[in-house]
């Protein structure tokens, strides 16, 4: 993939699964530990662990939890940068 393309959700979903999971390991929390803690349904967490599906509102009790909810208080606030040349993106990538 092109390092200026943004992620496909499958991809994002494959690496937001990834970061929680890894959460969960760095702060000591099971599986079962940290459904109880977020109030997620056991079941739900395995499946988001393994396939990257969830709801918005696990997914931000998840992250409540794990201490990364801030991170999701910059979604949309990108800003839109247009390029009129193929020579603009590769010049804005150096």
């Amino acid at each position: 993939m092109l390092s200026f393309l943004p992620p496909t959700p499958s991809e994002m979903m494959d690496t937001l699964k990834t970061k929680f999971k890894q959460q969960r390991k760095a702060l000591g929390y099971t599986q079962t530990e940290l459904a109880k803690r977020s109030d997620v349904s056991l079941g739900s967490l395995k499946r988001f662990e393994r396939t990257g599906q969830i709801s918005m509102e696990s997914l931000l009790k998840l992250a409540f939890v794990l201490e990364c909810l801030e991170g999701f208080e910059g979604l949309c606030e990108k800003e839109n940068i247009r390029f009129e040349s193929i020579d603009e993106i590769l010049d804005e990538s150096k």
